[in-house]
Formats: C-alpha cells, structure tokens, sequence
C-alpha cells in the first residue's frame, strides 16, 4: 500500500505531462533538452520503442536507434522527467511482444519492423 501523498503528488505529475499512447515497436521522435554549462538545447532523438517498464512516475522507456557505421545506440529515458519535452510517434509497429531485445541480434532489413495498418 503506498502512501497516499505520494500517490496523488505522482498523480499530478502524470497529469500535467502530455504523452501520447505507445507500445513496444512503434518508430519515436524525443525532444530531449541538453544542458552544456550555462546554455540548453533542444535536440531530438528518434528510434523505435523496444521496451517500456515500471509504473507511475517511474515509468521508463527504451529507444533504440542506428547509428553511423550501422552501430545500435539505445538511451533509457524517464518517462515523466522534465528533460523531455515531447514524445511525438511517427510510425506504429506491428509485433507480437512488449520487448523487442532480439533486435539487438539483427541489421539491416531483418531489423525492420512492419507497420500497423488501420482497418
């Protein structure tokens, strides 16, 4: 049983964060903001969603992306931290699992992930 002050400040946290609903697979485009000494940027990160864990405002997400030379680089993000600024899904991947650890094995085309077609 959780205490009922953290429950309803997480509450207000998730309510005032703008996420869209996504699943493992799908294609993401992250703004993520990055400080350098005094300044802030914005920069986006994109890649496909491989896995998504934990509940409330410790949520996270697993973004995975290719690289130059074909290297994958994956970043675990918060779901919920005030460095992200925007989630915004470009594709809809059609998989039959909620983790997709065996992309890390594949390249290339085999690494593809199909998309969902609306009926």
């Amino acid at each position: 049983m959780r205490n009922k002050y953290i429950e309803n400040f997480e509450n207000a946290q998730i309510a005032e964060k703008n996420i869209p609903d996504f699943r493992a697979g799908d294609t993401l485009r992250l703004a993520v903001t990055i400080k350098e000494g005094e300044k802030t940027r914005v920069q986006s990160y994109e890649g496909v969603c491989i896995a998504k864990r934990g509940e409330g405002t410790g949520k996270t997400i697993t973004v995975r992306k290719i690289g130059a030379n074909g290297v994958g680089i994956e970043r675990i993000f918060p779901l919920f931290t005030d460095s992200i600024s925007e989630v915004k899904v470009l594709r809809r991947g059609r998989v039959r699992r909620a983790k997709l650890f065996y992309l890390r094995e594949l390249a290339g085309k085999k690494a593809r992930i199909k998309e969902l077609r609306r009926k």
